[in-house]
């Protein structure tokens, strides 16, 4: 099979972590089974917290990666603050902000429009244009957020007419963060028409959620294609024992970022009125990054403090081990605008480790439609704390779970082969 070449112009790719960065380094792993040869876009020195090296392994020694340097705004922030905490995204987090901080914020919403990589949009242009308009490339990608990569691709389309698909992994104007920002009025009509460039210019669209693709066709008038996050056996280790992780008679684990948007006091309250008289022993672990809310909030309860345990980020390649010492699998879903079309990447995990699904959010999110046709567990009324202590404490971890629907149709290949199809359809 002849391949074909596209270009991937992605900001997040490893040692940077989360599922944006495992959404297109699996992508790019199986499309050369498709025909199609990718290539990586990405900036040579990115500003990024979290990372995990161990995704590079799935970085094969054929896959050609561009890196070229980018400049951000946010080491002017930190050198003006005089520490490390130059990043207005982090700064929103903090309850009592200084003038300083304010005026970041401020500039963040209505200075760097469509996002602080904006200032990488016309320099990345100019570097490819030649070798996109040499042939080099048959097709072009971008994922966004941050949006400022489908300027990218709005200018390569533009200058060159070369197939374009623009992959929207969160919502743009309708895009929860933007609410949290000092925005004026015509910044937020600039977000909408450089949208509507987007959604106009690009040959194809992609987008991770039923609730989000519905959004998306209202907003551009047009089609939208269904490519959800998915999950990797590759990824699953081939000793499936649990390391001597479990100890208690019911282990549940949680994984990924517990922030603002993402509350789970609702599940430690209805844990502790389970268990705290039971004979069962019971452990509940947090396995990422944690709010200090959140800790402080366990800390101040003696109960809660001896069943709690935050085991903090560990690489994606050691998080199955947890999976597997789990017998309850915590799915805490945001609760804000965008919370309908949330479908967390780990969720996909979460179904192929065959463990129950416990989540508190929208039960009538996409999320909650995928578990209840895969019978892979529930979602719950975060509010409805005795419902979520009733499932606690008639929970059985030795009764098996019954099979629904396949989930083959999440593993990473056969996305991956409908994201080749699509491809296919933008060259005919």
């Amino acid at each position: 099979m002849n391949s074909k070449r596209v270009l991937i112009i992605t900001y997040y790719w490893p040692p940077s972590a989360g599922s944006g960065v495992q959404r297109w380094l699996k992508l790019a792993k199986y499309l050369p089974d498709f025909g199609w040869e990718p290539v990586i876009f990405t900036p040579e020195n990115p500003d990024f917290e979290l990372q995990d090296p161990s995704l590079e392994k799935d970085i094969s020694s054929n896959l050609e990666v561009i890196k070229f340097p980018i400049w951000e705004p946010y080491s002017i922030f930190r050198k003006m603050k005089g520490n490390t905490q130059g990043d207005p995204a982090k700064i929103l987090e903090k309850k009592e902000k200084s003038a300083f901080d304010k005026l970041s914020i401020w500039m963040r919403a209505n200075l760097l429009i469509p996002d602080p990589r904006k200032f990488w949009v016309k320099p990345s242009i100019s570097f490819l244009e030649e070798a996109v308009k040499k042939g080099h490339y048959q097709a072009i990608i971008t994922t966004g957020p941050p949006h400022s990569m489908h300027l990218i691709g709005l200018g390569l389309h533009q200058k060159t007419g070369i197939p374009w698909l623009a992959d929207f992994r969160d919502p743009w104007s309708t895009w929860e963060f933007l609410d949290t920002l000092p925005m004026l009025s015509w910044v937020r009509k600039r977000h909408r028409q450089l949208e509507k460039q987007v959604f106009h210019s690009a040959d194809a669209i992609t987008t991770i959620s039923p609730t989000f693709q519905h959004e998306l066709q209202n907003l551009a008038k047009r089609k939208i294609h269904l490519l959800t996050n998915g999950f990797d056996a590759d990824d699953f280790p081939k000793d499936l024992s649990d390391k001597g992780l479990k100890e208690k008679n019911i282990e549940i684990v949680y994984s990924g970022v517990i922030d603002a948007i993402r509350n789970p006091l609702p599940f430690l309250n209805a844990f502790k009125t389970a268990f705290e008289i039971s004979s069962k022993t019971v452990r509940l672990r947090f396995v990422g990054k944690v709010s200090i809310t959140v800790e402080e909030f366990v800390k101040a309860d003696s109960w809660l403090a001896s069943h709690v345990e935050f085991i903090g980020y560990v690489s994606h390649q050691r998080v199955f081990e947890y999976y597997q010492a789990a017998d309850i699998l915590l799915l805490i879903l945001t609760t804000t605008k965008n919370a309908q079309g949330n479908i967390p990447g780990k969720l996909f995990e979460y179904m192929a480790s065959s463990k129950m699904i416990l989540g508190l959010g929208d039960p009538e999110g996409d999320a909650a439609n995928i578990i209840k046709q895969a019978q892979a567990g529930m979602i719950l009324d975060p509010s409805n704390e005795e419902k979520i202590m009733d499932v606690l404490v008639n929970f059985d971890p030795t009764k098996e779970r019954s099979e629904g629907t396949s989930i083959e149709r999440f593993a990473r290949r056969s996305l991956t082969g409908e994201l080749a199809r699509i491809l296919d359809q933008v060259l005919k």
